[in-house]
C-alpha cells in the first residue's frame, strides 16, 4: 500500500514537471512574438513625409523695372478761335477727322475786311501823292535859299512837311498791311496736324475777335504721333537710379532711357518709347517727381486722357531670380520663402521682392539660381517632405496639366 501511494506520488510529479517545463520553453516564443508585432504596430502609427509641390527658380538676363500709372497727353493741342469778328459763313470741318496745316476750316464773311483793305489802300495813295508834293516844294525850296529868295524859316517848314508825309506813308502802309491781314484771318485754316474735335460755332453765326481767351471758340486740335504719357516717380526710385541718368551740363539732352506702356485693356507692355522729361523738383505733398515719356504713335490708336501703365528700367541688365506669388509667406511684416534643404528638409528664407515680370514676382535678395522653393503647402521649417517637382510658371502648370489630362484619357 506504502510502495502505491509513492510511486503515485512521483508520477505526478513528473507529470507536473513535464508541464511546467512545456510553459517555461513557450514563455519567450510568445513574448518575442508580442514584441515584434508591438515594433511593427508602432512603425505603423508614424505618418511618411507629406507630399509638397516644389519648383526650381526661374533666373532671367534682365533690367529690374518699376510701373507707374500715367495719362496719355497730345504733343501739341490748340484751341481754334477766331482772330477776327464776323459771321460764319462756311465750315468745312470733319468732325473726329484728321485735318493737315492749313487746311480750311472755317470761312468768316470776308466783304467787310475787304472794304477796309480797299479803304487802307487808298489811303496809302493819298499819303503817298501828298509825299511827292512834299519833295517837290522841298526842292524848289533848296534851290531858293541860297540867293536868299526866301527865308530860312520858309526852307525848315518844307523840310519838316516832307518827313510829316514820309510818316504818313510809312503809316499807310501799315494799315494796309493790317487790313490784308484782318482779310487773311477771316480764312480760318488748322495751324498743326492733327485730330479735330466737334465744331462749336455752324453756319451763320456771329463770333467775337480778340487776341485772349474771350475770343470765341471754335473747335479743337489735337496732334496724333507721336503721343506723351505723364506719370509721377516716387523719391526712392528718382534717388537710386534717375537720378544718375539725368544730364549734368546743359550740352547733354535726357530722354535716352527706354520705357514700355501698356493700356487698361491690354497685356504687358506693347507699346515701346523713351523718358525725354523729368521735373526739376520733388512735390513736397505727395513726394514725388513729374516725369515724361514720348510714345511713336502711327495708327493714332493713342489718344489724350488714356490711362497707362508705364514700365521704366531702372537697373542695367542683370541675372534675376523669378518666383511664383503662391510661394510668398508673411511673417510679421516681413516676407519669406520655405526652401527645398538638404534631406529634403523645410528651411526658412527671408526675401526681399521686386516687381512682377510677366507672372512672376522678381526676387531682389534672398534666393540664387538653382534653388528650389515649396509653391504651397501646410509645413514648417525643419519638417522633412516628399518633393512633388513641378513647373514655376502658372501657365507651364495649367499647360501640363491639359497635357496630361489628355494623355489619361488617351490610354483609357
Amino acid at each position: 500500500m506504502v510502495l502505491k501511494s509513492r510511486t503515485f506520488l512521483f508520477v505526478a510529479v513528473a507529470l507536473s514537471g513535464g508541464a511546467l517545463l512545456a510553459y517555461l520553453n513557450g514563455v519567450p516564443t510568445y513574448i518575442g512574438r508580442a514584441s515584434a508585432s508591438g515594433e511593427a504596430s508602432e512603425a505603423a502609427s508614424v505618418p511618411p513625409p507629406p507630399q509638397v509641390p516644389v519648383a526650381e527658380v526661374v533666373t532671367r538676363v534682365m533690367a529690374t523695372s518699376s510701373e507707374f500709372t500715367g495719362v496719355v497727353e497730345a504733343a501739341k493741342m490748340v484751341e481754334l478761335r477766331s482772330r477776327i469778328g464776323g459771321t460764319i459763313e462756311t465750315v468745312d470741318v470733319p468732325e473726329g477727322g484728321l485735318v493737315e496745316r492749313g487746311q480750311l476750316l472755317f470761312q468768316i464773311d470776308p466783304r467787310p475786311f475787304e472794304v477796309a483793305l480797299q479803304n487802307a489802300e487808298a489811303q496809302l495813295q493819298r499819303a503817298e501823292i501828298l509825299l511827292s508834293q512834299a519833295e517837290t516844294d522841298l526842292d524848289r525850296s533848296q534851290r531858293l535859299a541860297p540867293s536868299g529868295a526866301i527865308s530860312r524859316k520858309t526852307y525848315d517848314d518844307a523840310l519838316s512837311r516832307k518827313r510829316e508825309r514820309q510818316a504818313q506813308v510809312l503809316e499807310a502802309t501799315a494799315a494796309v498791311a493790317a487790313a490784308r491781314l484782318d482779310l487773311s484771318y477771316s480764312r480760318v485754316t488748322a495751324p498743326i496736324d492733327g485730330r479735330v474735335d466737334r465744331v462749336l460755332v455752324t453756319e451763320g453765326n456771329l463770333v467775337t475777335g480778340a487776341s485772349g481767351a474771350s475770343a470765341t471758340l471754335l473747335t479743337t486740335i489735337v496732334s496724333v504721333d507721336p503721343v506723351q504719357v505723364y506719370f509721377d516717380i516716387d523719391e526712392p526710385t528718382y534717388l537710386d537710379f534717375l537720378s544718375q541718368a539725368r544730364p549734368e551740363t546743359v550740352d547733354q539732352k535726357g530722354g535716352s532711357l527706354p520705357v514700355s506702356v501698356g493700356l487698361a485693356t491690354e497685356n504687358g507692355h506693347p507699346h515701346s518709347g523713351r523718358l525725354d522729361f523729368v521735373g526739376n523738383r520733388i512735390d513736397r505733398a505727395t513726394g514725388t517727381i513729374r516725369a515724361r515719356a514720348v510714345l511713336a504713335n502711327p495708327d493714332g490708336r493713342l489718344i489724350p486722357g488714356l490711362f497707362a501703365r508705364v514700365k521704366l528700367a531702372t537697373s542695367t541688365p542683370r541675372e534675376t531670380v523669378l518666383i511664383d506669388d503662391q510661394a510668398i509667406g508673411t511673417d510679421q511684416g516681413r516676407r519669406y520663402v520655405l526652401v527645398l534643404g538638404a534631406g529634403d528638409k523645410v528651411e526658412y528664407r527671408p526675401v526681399e521682392l521686386g516687381p512682377m515680370n510677366e507672372g512672376l514676382r522678381v526676387v531682389a535678395s534672398g534666393l540664387g539660381p538653382k534653388e528650389t522653393i515649396i509653391i504651397k503647402g501646410l509645413v514648417r521649417p525643419g519638417m522633412q517632405v516628399t518633393p512633388n517637382r513641378i513647373a514655376m510658371a502658372p501657365s507651364q502648370r495649367s499647360a501640363e496639366g491639359v497635357i496630361s489630362g489628355e494623355t489619361q484619357e488617351a490610354r483609357q
